[in-house]
């Protein structure tokens, strides 16, 4: 099982500032469409809505099918799961810290299929997954500033 964990700072400096509520907003966004916030992924569709927070999705990352479901933990977490796809297993977006020093935190529990745990080739896919979330996460964020100063330059 391939697992990693991972928090970048929400705010930098000369970046429009988000809060907890613009985080969240984020991430439900990114949860019904990455296709804005994840440059890997090339499709993303809901199929399925089960309830107001849990619902199913189609995607297509690195150019493999998967079907997430993914859980809506307001206002902190965005669980995807992976109920479908060569590689399974749990992805979490969550929001961290004090509303002064906000953290976005990424974590994913992977199985690949076909390849032997603990062996090399679980460990340079390992490797690769973290660089292309590493790039999600942070494009995540872009795309969440982005939205704020947007809707600053609405509101001016």
């Amino acid at each position: 099982m391939i697992y990693v964990s991972h928090q970048l700072p929400v705010n930098t400096p000369d970046e429009p500032r988000l809060d907890r509520a613009a985080v969240w907003d984020g991430l439900v966004l990114k949860a019904n469409n990455a296709l804005p916030f994840v440059p890997s992924m090339t499709y993303c569709e809901v199929i399925a809505r089960h309830n107001d927070s849990v619902f199913d999705r189609d995607i297509d990352f690195r150019g493999q099918r998967f079907t997430e479901r993914i859980t809506l933990e307001e206002p902190h977490r965005v669980v995807f799961t992976r109920i479908a796809g060569p590689v399974l297993g749990t992805i979490a977006n969550e929001i961290e810290g004090p509303d002064h020093d906000l953290r976005l935190r990424f974590s994913f529990a992977l199985v690949v299929a076909g390849v032997e745990g603990g062996s090399a080739g679980e460990q340079e896919y390992a490797d690769s997954m973290t660089g292309d979330y590493l790039k999600a996460v942070e494009a995540t964020l872009n795309a969440m500033r982005r939205l704020a100063a947007e809707k600053q330059a609405m509101t001016a």
